[in-house]
């Protein structure tokens, strides 16, 4: 990130300018924890529209998620389970082979790995009552 370039050339600043070691260090901290505090607040400020999303009536708005991961859920079942199986079918029955269709897996992956990752925070605020 941009702030932790920063870092450096701003800490040889405060050396130059402020002569107390506990104020140095102390903006220094701050300086170096910036980053890490927004990226906080920009996925708490997420979790805020996720929520605000799944409460929605309409089901375009609340139903993309879901559909969102059943569309790589049966993505991710068809690579992995069921294409080697027809692989190994048309070729146990000698039966010219079709070229079968194939998914752009890095990006499938991507989204997949994402949403189970919220999935763990869903499963979290189930077991704490929050959720419906």
């Amino acid at each position: 990130m941009l702030i932790n370039a920063l870092v450096g050339p701003i800490s040889d600043l405060l050396d130059k300018w402020i002569p107390d070691a506990d104020t140095k260090a102390k903006l220094a901290h701050e300086i170096a924890t910036m980053s890490e505090r927004h990226a906080h607040e920009i996925a708490l400020a997420q979790i805020e529209v996720n929520r605000e999303d799944a409460k929605s009536s309409r089901w375009y708005q609340a139903g993309w998620r879901p559909f969102i991961g059943w569309v790589c859920g049966i993505a991710f079942a068809y690579h992995f389970v069921l294409q080697p199986f027809l692989v190994f079918l048309i070729l146990a029955m000698a039966w010219p082979m079709p070229p079968l269709p194939e998914f752009e897996m890095t990006a499938l992956l991507t989204v997949l790995g994402g949403m189970l990752g919220l999935g763990g925070l869903r499963t979290y605020e189930k077991t704490k009552g929050v959720a419906k």
